[in-house]
């Protein structure tokens, strides 16, 4: 099976750019309600220990602190030197994988994991030694499979070939680079200065260890950023030849995230200029020969993303997309959203919430949901259309026993709208994302999101371009 085709055209984008959910869950994480907390997460892990179908395991590894902070980043992050207070963390973060690790029961093939990623923060910002530890721990509490997919994010300033080559031997199989930008301007307005030369020996030392993927993140929208320094950075990133390349809209929300508040304004590119620098990086990826999986994400053809989405196994959950969608998700350490089952969860989002839990020998979720039959049969559909961009009415059908025409006659209705614009294609038996559509493939599936209608505003959801 060939990749899908696609097809950049800006004008299309300039006219339905709005704000709206990322999805990488169904329901988004601002529907989830404190009403669901650890009495009810551990009710649903006994169901899960007593299912006759046991779903295998991804694990999500949350460390956040930075050494330096980063003006653009939105994720849950703490920028400390003071290495007590970090190694404090690593302490409650142990004895909450002891609490959950209790929780799977004896059975074999309850723990058995077969993807693991962790993110932050900035792993790297622990030493080799530390983190192995945390590593040993988890494979001591947990049977990780030989074949599994083990990944771990790197700032190339907080590591060289000798750590990544601890990485590897520690079982990590899979790295992914922070970058964004290798414009010297870009990376002073940003507070991130970061040589090419500190990535290239990141990247060649992954390729010695023989590491089985290498990702390297880019963010377009930068302060600074113009077509031409956004080129060479392209044009070095492809040299480098990694197997992925994320490619992430900047969204500047400083009312949200304060550390945006020390971004000049003035210095952020035209939503025109943007928008080019968005185009630019689809010309250079495909042309060098990547496939445009969806969203934010480009990889080679021989990637395990790029034939997961080919065999119809590629899913999208909190990690971005990623593959084996049978997986249940466990979420370890501050702010981590997991799902178990029919349920999303989420832990405390501030350290000293996380800690007190952890104290009074409670597990820390803060919030969470417990999914409907609505819920369950929405978030298929989001997922096809997001992951596949194509879906089969008869196969929502046969698994959710409705009639989808009926079920979804509102939906359908608001659908026209956008198939008119040339995103979709809609007949009895398919809904098909036109290659003009690929790119705004949140506009569709909010389409079928109950929950917006509801919702006081959308200005909480980045932009979809």
């Amino acid at each position: 099976m060939q990749p899908l085709s696609f097809e950049f055209d800006p004008q299309l984008i300039r006219r339905l750019d709005r704000n709206g959910p990322r999805y990488t869950s169904y329901p988004t994480a601002d529907r989830f309600t404190p009403d669901f907390g650890p009495d009810a997460y551990q009710s649903w892990m006994v169901r899960r220990n007593a299912s006759d179908v046991r779903s295998a395991l991804s694990i999500y590894v949350h460390l956040p602190f930075c050494r330096t902070l980063c003006f653009y980043c939105a994720c849950n992050k703490i920028a400390t030197r003071n290495l007590s207070k970090a190694r404090q963390y690593l302490d409650y973060l142990h004895r909450e994988i002891e609490m959950q690790s209790a929780l799977f029961g004896r059975h074999r093939d309850n723990r058995r994991v077969v993807q693991m990623h962790w993110g932050g923060g900035t792993p790297t910002f622990y030493d080799m030694r530390e983190l192995a530890q945390l590593f040993d721990l988890l494979r001591s509490k947990f049977d990780f499979t030989d074949n599994g997919e083990y990944s771990i994010e790197v700032d190339p300033r907080t590591v060289d070939a000798s750590g990544v080559a601890a990485l590897r031997a520690m079982g990590f199989n899979r790295i992914s680079l922070g970058v964004q930008d290798f414009d010297a301007d870009v990376q002073r307005a940003v507070n991130r200065v970061q040589s090419e030369a500190q990535t290239l020996a990141v990247i060649e030392a992954a390729r010695r260890e023989g590491f089985h993927s290498v990702n390297v993140d880019l963010i377009y929208g930068l302060p600074k950023q113009n077509p031409l320094t956004f080129g060479h950075t392209l044009d070095r990133v492809i040299a480098a030849n990694p197997d992925r390349v994320a490619v992430y809209n900047y969204a500047h929300l400083p009312t949200r995230f304060r550390s945006q508040q020390r971004i000049h304004e003035a210095d952020i590119p035209a939503p025109e200029i943007k928008l080019s620098l968005l185009g630019l990086a689809v010309e250079r990826l495909c042309a060098a020969g990547y496939v445009y999986i969806g969203m934010d994400h480009f990889a080679r053809e021989n990637d395990a993303l790029a034939v997961a989405q080919r065999e119809g196994r590629l899913q999208r959950n909190f990690q971005g997309y990623s593959t084996h969608a049978d997986s249940d998700l466990l979420a370890l350490g501050v702010s981590s959203i997991g799902q178990i089952g029919p349920t999303h969860s989420q832990n405390y989002r501030e350290l000293d919430d996380y800690y007190e839990s952890i104290d009074r020998g409670r597990l820390p979720v803060a919030r969470g949901m417990e999914l409907t039959a609505d819920d369950l049969l929405r978030r298929a559909v989001i997922q096809r259309l997001m992951c596949n961009f194509v879906l089969s009415k008869q196969n929502i059908e046969i698994s959710y026993l409705i009639e989808f025409n009926e079920y979804f006659k509102n939906e359908l209705q608001e659908l026209d709208d956008l198939a008119q614009a040339g995103l979709v294609e809609v007949d009895e038996r398919w809904i098909t994302v036109t290659a003009r559509g690929r790119m705004l493939v949140r506009n569709i599936c909010m389409v079928f999101d109950a929950y917006l209608p509801q919702a006081q505003s959308l200005d909480k959801f980045s932009r979809v371009i």
